[in-house]
């Protein structure tokens, strides 16, 4: 009796500290964490408002927790192609994605075969920082204001051209959205990023250009672009003198965009805490507030289950407006 007695406690004891293993596992490889180097996927080219804010992020998970944070730009298919690459690794704190409202948010709208869900695949962690959208115009084309581009898209249909980042991108859905509730036709000309669309709009290849604000707002300050508006419900605090769509004659139009780590599905939860408390920390300093604002970005830092509801929302979004505009990809 005794024997069966103390071979029953010892399968409890054993029970015990095998549920008392995962935990005490897990807080270990947090505490370790980083050991090893870390990539974050950019799955847009480099140069552009994802690359840059992947870099401030970067430089410094970096510096604060004493483990290189490399950045690698894998572009295509609209972020899908670096996206897909960090669903599909080891769920343990590594490989990391920027993540955009394009890639996780406009993409599962938009694509009908996406590789990956935006929702299921991924572990969020934080949104680093929001930023609006920009409609600017090439300083030879005859308008000043978005009114005024509206009234000359209307009297010319389908004769301007706009440029964005990527079909399917934020910027693009930007100019989609305004086409359908300005009443206007344009014509799109897609890119692969900011550098080249905004080249070719310094350079007069198209009249419009629709962007992030922080890859473009340099162009802005030197005078090589005209800003016409700026797509989010108010004025951005950094170019306050940018009116908004909604102000400029298409009321309730607004359109925002956020860049945020996402880590797979799967990754110990102590691991996305660790990252996104250094990221709060970080943009709590002055020195990268300033960097995000004088950019046109606005820090965020917010918790994983916070970021989680946001990109559910957007997913939400963006298939009601693929769905009333009828837009595909081109």
């Amino acid at each position: 009796m005794t024997l069966k007695m103390n071979k029953r406690q010892l399968l409890s004891r054993a029970v015990v500290l095998c549920l008392a293993a995962g935990p005490l596992a897990a807080l270990a490889q947090a505490a370790a964490y980083p050991a090893k180097p870390v990539r974050i996927i950019v799955p847009y080219p480099a140069g552009g408002t994802t690359d840059i804010i992947a870099r401030i992020a970067a430089n410094q998970l970096t510096e604060r927790l004493k483990q290189s944070f490399i950045v690698e730009n894998k572009a295509g298919a609209s972020g899908a192609i670096g996206s897909l690459a960090v669903a599909q690794a080891a769920p343990d704190g590594y490989t990391l994605v920027m993540a955009t409202a394009s890639s996780h948010g406009i993409n599962s709208a938009l694509q009908k075969n996406l590789p990956y869900d935006a929702v299921k695949d991924f572990a969020p962690i934080t949104v680093v920082a929001n930023t609006p959208n920009i409609i600017v115009a090439n300083p030879t084309v005859p308008v000043k204001t978005l009114g005024e581009l509206v009234a000359l898209a209307k009297a010319q249909p389908g004769k301007i051209n706009f440029g964005s980042t990527s079909a399917g991108g934020s910027p693009h859905m930007s100019a989609e959205l305004l086409k359908m509730m300005a009443g206007i036709d344009m014509t799109h000309v897609p890119y692969k990023g900011a550098a080249p669309m905004l080249t070719d709009l310094i350079g007069g290849q198209v009249q419009i250009g629709f962007d992030n604000l922080p890859s473009t707002i340099g162009f802005v300050k030197s005078g090589k672009v005209r800003p016409l508006a700026v797509t989010t419900a108010k004025r951005w605090p950094g170019a306050p003198d940018i009116p908004t769509v909604a102000e400029s004659g298409v009321p309730g139009y607004e359109v925002s965009g956020w860049f945020g780590l996402l880590a797979p599905a799967g990754t110990p939860k102590e691991v996305l805490n660790k990252i996104q408390t250094t990221i709060a920390e970080a943009v709590k300093s002055p020195e990268v507030a300033k960097q995000l604002h004088d950019l046109g970005a606005e820090p965020v830092a917010n918790k994983p289950e916070v970021f989680a509801q946001e990109i559910q929302a957007d997913v939400e979004k963006w298939r009601k407006v693929v769905k009333t505009t009828g837009v595909k990809l081109d």
